[in-house]
């Protein structure tokens, strides 16, 4: 099967002269055509992207220079970013949409979406507003903050995966130190330039960075992990060279200063920065906030209507907590109140500790191998998902979520890490871990993420493109729902309490989100509304709502695309009656990788059209 670039080759060839003898080759199929413009995009997208690359384990034979390189960070680059969109827009548009299969169609769309979304944001040159920033669910208004900037993702990417094998994967990894110093000038360069255009963080938001970035700098370069991880590893493949030493020269010659400069930058901002938390501040916040909302949803819902599904969807599991509450004998106070104090029972918590926090972590891997055995109830998929728990780093745990994900690579060489913040583990009542590992872990994102990397059936421009936070997070909220569905909290009252809690906390983030940006709450106001109602730490809140300042519009994707999952599964059992299957259907949610939800609701709809037994 030709593919396009193929076919247009084979037309430009000289006629044999024994053609007679051999027909031409047939025409490439739709199907054929697209798949090689698919393909040039994503390699166009690897370069753009070289971290990505590495993160899949796709930076090796011909793809290896791409391992000493980092991304694009100047002040051009989101002009770059919208240019290079507006260009694979148009090639794609051009592609015929006549005559693809279900899948390729898929595809087309799905990708069209994302670089729509890359096209949108022309007007939003400012902060970290591109299609790589869209599809890393980081797509927000600051360059650098407690949650963004090199100095921030840079130390753990290289440690856990920038792999170190070879003196070339060494000297990758000092290429990519230098490279950082680079990076850190230019967010210094477009800080400035944002401030100049009334994009400043809000002084708690400042004053979170700048100790963070204090921090960093206190550690002597000798002992930074920058150095050490380089060091160890590199003495572990017994690497002839003081790598070492070099790694430790670049952290105190390069990027020391750089990040100098840029923690002066940062002070040089307090004095000009304000305590207002939203967006709704900046020239054009409403379409701003807007454009989020639509990268963060991959819908066209308003912040109004956004706001009141999270206010109704609160009330209907508060009320849902309330009985269980009841069945146990805890009737005094509002159901905030009652979990507030259920959380910090002793017997639920850990010690606060390092010997804790080691408790903490085995008891997730317990959860991990306990969940496994049950998955056939709701799959027929076969997938190995490796998972490696790890604490948040120390250096970054003020300003980073409470937990997340990062997938493995396509190669096996690398498990999904499931990260979870240990600043305290009283944030962390044990009733609260299983439904964060199966979010996490599996079935969510460690499960979704592992039908993407194992199987081979997704091209790799969907693998490059997957970022779809309302399906991914929507998802993931899901497979917390079907955690209960199997049957994981049968004998284990206090776990359903802290599954039904952490639904409620995200129908809670639809409403502070929208609260913060578009109905122009304060910081506290949001914290004490998410506190009220969730029952969770005073802590812990603060730094999920600091999370949304930095990133508006992603925490609202969550409920919305856990929503549209639940339509659409009732939709397939009232329409296919007895020959609904679950396992089924949740092979197709799973088969179908990220896509926007539009995309998604045609999918469900051609896979009841065929009685609910076919895939794509």
């Amino acid at each position: 099967m030709l593919t396009g670039a193929a076919a247009g080759l084979a037309a430009a060839a000289p006629k044999s002269r024994h053609a007679a003898a051999h027909p031409p080759a047939a025409p490439a199929t739709p199907d054929a055509v697209l798949e090689g413009r698919l393909s040039q995009l994503a390699e166009s997208l690897l370069d753009r992207w070289p971290e990505l690359a590495t993160s899949y384990g796709l930076d090796k034979g011909p793809r290896a220079g791409l391992k000493s390189e980092l991304s694009e960070s100047s002040l051009s680059a989101h002009g770059q970013d919208v240019a290079f969109c507006i260009d694979a827009l148009n090639t794609l548009s051009a592609t015929p949409a006549a005559g693809l299969s279900p899948r390729a169609r898929l595809d087309r769309e799905t990708v069209a979406y994302a670089l729509q979304l890359g096209v949108d944001a022309t007007p939003f040159d400012f902060g970290t507003n591109t299609l790589a920033d869209a599809m890393g669910e980081s797509a927000g208004p600051y360059v650098v903050s407690q949650q963004s900037g090199a100095y921030s993702f840079l130390p753990e990417f290289l440690d856990t995966q920038h792999g170190v094998a070879t003196a070339e994967d060494a000297d990758a990894y000092l290429s990519r130190l230098h490279e950082m110093t680079r990076m850190v000038a230019h967010e210094t360069e477009r800080m400035a330039a944002d401030a100049d255009k009334g994009v400043i963080p809000p002084d708690f938001i400042l004053t979170n960075t700048i100790g963070q970035q204090e921090d960093f700098l206190k550690v002597p370069a000798a002992q930074s992990r920058l150095t050490l991880s380089l060091a160890r590893r590199a003495a572990e493949k017994k690497l002839a060279h003081d790598y070492g030493g070099r790694a430790e020269w670049l952290v105190e010659k390069e990027i020391y200063p750089a990040l100098g400069r840029q923690l002066e930058t940062l002070k040089g901002l307090q004095s000009r920065a304000g305590h207002d938390a939203g967006v709704w501040r900046f020239s054009d916040g409403e379409a701003y906030y807007a454009w989020l909302l639509k990268v963060g949803t991959t819908t066209s819902l308003t912040a109004d209507q956004v706001h009141q599904m999270g206010l109704e969807q609160n009330r209907a599991i508060e009320a849902r907590m309330d009985g269980l509450l009841k069945k146990q004998g805890l009737t005094q106070g509002s159901v905030g109140e009652r979990m507030a104090a259920l959380g910090k029972d002793p017997k639920f918590l850990f010690p606060d500790t390092d010997a804790g926090r080691a408790q903490l972590i085995a008891y997730l891997n317990g959860i991990i191998a306990a969940v496994r055995p049950r998955l056939s109830k709701a799959f027929d998929l076969k997938l190995k998902a490796p998972i490696l728990v790890k604490r948040v780093p120390v250096e970054i745990q003020d300003g980073a979520g409470q937990g997340y994900m990062n997938p493995g690579s396509i190669d096996g060489s690398r498990p999904s890490i499931y990260y979870i913040n240990l600043k305290t583990t009283q944030n962390w009542p044990k009733f609260s871990l299983p439904t964060l590992t199966f979010h996490e872990g599996i079935p969510g994102h460690a499960w979704q993420g592992a039908y993407l990397t194992e199987t081979g059936k997704l091209p790799l421009i969907r693998l490059l493109i997957s970022g779809f936070n309302a399906y991914v997070e929507g998802y993931a909220l899901y497979a917390e729902q079907l955690g209960d569905e199997i049957g994981m909290y049968d004998d284990d009252w206090a776990g359903r309490l802290g599954y039904l809690q952490g639904q409620q906390f995200r129908a809670v983030r639809l409403v502070v989100d929208t609260g913060l940006h578009a109905k122009r709450w304060t910081r506290e106001q949001a914290i004490k509304w998410a506190v009220d109602a969730t029952g969770r730490t005073g802590n812990a809140m603060t730094s999920e709502i600091d999370r949304y300042c930095g990133t508006p519009g992603q925490a609202c994707g969550y409920k919305v695309g856990h929503t549209e999952i639940n339509r659409l599964r009732d939709k397939a059992k009232a329409a296919l009656g007895p020959r609904y299957d679950l396992r089924r259907f949740d092979d197709l949610i799973v088969e179908t990788g990220a896509v926007p939800l539009t995309v998604l609701g045609g999918a469900v709809d051609r896979w009841i059209a065929g009685g609910g037994q076919l895939g794509l």
